[in-house]
């Protein structure tokens, strides 16, 4: 990964542990400990995603936010809280950002809304997909929407075949229960991750070999699935 990422914390220790695991995972790393230095740096780089906390010295996140929405700033910005209060979060979407965590977190899904911001940032300027795809013996026709294995017909239901699309145009990037839940059922809240795990076993025993042992649609623990084919 090359991607920048922007810091805008005033805690010490967190800041120290996101930078570290960040660049660790091929991050460019920069970072700011109040909302007006945060602002400063925004407005003299090109970031890939800022990483905002809501409460700063100086510059609240809410209005560091605002503001660079109002600038033109169209990167993703994820915005952190130590609150619980739903209108909190609701402010903080509606001012601009794209998604937020409640402190404290874990990495894991840190990394995991990262990846998806991005990913789905870099899709809106993306060439159109394919739209015949060939995994071995499965053929996916995604304008006629066929599946076929073995030259045998796959039925499908509508929502397996979005899950699978969905899966096929990011094949190789691990993809969370929630983004799948977002993305493919359009679930802003998370009902239930048992309905992505559900789905994905269901499709598994109509595309795969052995279902048991999946070779297209692999599960990433702690973070989701990843379609290897």
């Amino acid at each position: 990964m090359d991607a920048k990422i922007l810091i805008v914390e005033d805690e010490a220790g967190l800041v120290k542990a996101l930078q570290d695991r960040l660049r660790k995972e091929g991050y460019t790393v920069s970072s700011a400990r109040d909302g007006a230095a945060g602002l400063e740096l925004a407005a003299g780089e090109n970031f890939d995603l800022i990483i905002l906390d809501l409460m700063l010295p100086k510059q609240s996140g809410l209005t560091v936010c605002q503001k660079l929405r109002q600038s033109g700033w169209t990167a993703p910005i994820l915005m952190l809280t130590a609150r619980r209060q739903t209108m909190d979060k609701v402010v903080g979407l509606r001012t601009g950002a794209d998604d937020y965590l409640t402190k404290p977190f874990q990495m894991a899904e840190l990394l995991a809304r990262i990846d998806a911001l991005l990913r789905r940032a870099g899709n809106q300027a993306a060439p159109a997909p394919l739209a015949r795809y060939q995994f071995g013996p499965l053929r996916i026709d995604i304008r006629s929407t066929e599946v076929s294995r073995d030259g045998q017909v796959v039925n499908l239901s509508a929502r397996e075949f979005q899950l699978l699309r969905y899966f096929v145009e990011h094949r190789g990037a691990t993809l969370s229960r929630e983004e799948l839940l977002r993305e493919v059922w359009g679930y802003d809240a998370l009902p239930s991750t048992r309905t992505v795990d559900v789905h994905v076993a269901w499709l598994r025993q109509k595309i795969e070999a052995d279902a048991k042992n999946p070779r297209l649609i692999l599960t990433v623990v702690g973070l989701g699935y990843k379609f290897a084919g």
